[in-house]
């Protein structure tokens, strides 16, 4: 497991400089079979990640730039009249790929946001009372705008809690942004080499479920969510999908570090990403927050 998850992270480095964390991050929302949100300014990489994500692992991929115009039937599709035979046929909007690039999410008005619901929750689509079933698997990777560039809509809190994951890229390491300044090449994002099929990714991720899960382990997830809840702080504390998220982030980190078990370790190295965009807590003070709780939360023994 160990080796496949490095080759990935060495295959996305060479498109993506000096961020593996969230690089491994990102491949442990996947392998979880959750969503992921990358918020960052225009020009961080958010795009290239996404699209070398569904090229490492051999998915079918669809890229909409979501607009203030823009539709729902523009993602989901729509069912349009045949004149010939005098009967509706749904046509399939560019949601029925395995990965779904929603790039800049918080461009799209509140109603067209709200159309990925049902996708991201229930994995279909719901056109004129008949629902359509998405492939399988079924990622939606959104990049998104911080909120103080003009033309950005917020996203409801719903919306924000059916991401498993929220990450930022950040400005590149000085060593980083060098190679690129002297046009040190990097490899295309659309040659990615294919590291995993579908039928292996999908066997990763049952063997996420396997991974031990102490009871140890399991109260200091609730005792993190716990303390959101009653510390007063937070408008919106952390809800059951939020522990949820925590317990199965866990095990896919620990299964990542070649291990059948998780630790409270693997809670602290996933909780910010878990946690802060569905406690409200904006990218740039999320590091600090996140410090915040983890120093309030004693570590079960």
């Amino acid at each position: 497991m160990s080796h496949s998850i490095e080759t990935i992270t060495s295959k996305l480095s060479h498109i993506i400089f000096g961020k593996e964390h969230q690089i491994k991050l990102a491949v442990c929302s996947l392998l979880c079979r959750g969503h992921l949100l990358i918020e960052d300014l225009p020009g961080m990489g958010k795009t290239t990640l996404s699209h070398g994500l569904a090229d490492v692992l051999g998915l079918s991929y669809q890229r909409v730039q979501f607009t203030s115009d823009l539709l729902p039937a523009d993602v989901l599709g729509s069912a349009i009249f045949n004149a010939k035979e005098h009967q509706f046929h749904f046509h399939r909007g560019p949601i029925f790929s395995q990965v779904l690039l929603a790039d800049e999410i918080n461009r799209a008005s509140p109603k067209t946001q709200s159309a990925l619901l049902e996708a991201m929750e229930e994995r279909q689509v719901t056109v004129d009372g008949i629902s359509h079933p998405l492939p399988e698997p079924f990622f939606v990777i959104a990049t998104q705008n911080p909120l103080h560039q003009a033309g950005t809509h917020p996203l409801p809190e719903s919306q924000l809690d059916r991401f498993f994951m929220r990450i930022s890229l950040g400005y590149p390491s000085e060593e980083a942004e060098k190679k690129l300044i002297l046009g040190v090449k990097r490899q295309s994002e659309n040659n990615v080499e294919q590291v995993l099929d579908k039928a292996r990714l999908i066997e990763l991720q049952a063997q996420c479920n396997e991974v031990h899960l102490a009871p140890v382990v399991v109260n200091y997830i609730l005792a993190l969510v716990r303390y959101t809840r009653d510390c007063g702080k937070f408008s919106d504390p952390l809800s059951p999908r939020a522990s949820i998220a925590l317990g199965s982030a866990a095990k896919a980190w620990a299964l990542m570090d070649n291990r059948d078990y998780a630790t409270q370790d693997d809670v602290q190295a996933v909780f910010a990403s878990i946690a802060a965009h569905r406690l409200n807590i904006p990218c740039h003070i999320q590091d600090n927050a996140v410090s915040d709780i983890l120093s309030e939360v004693e570590i079960p023994l």
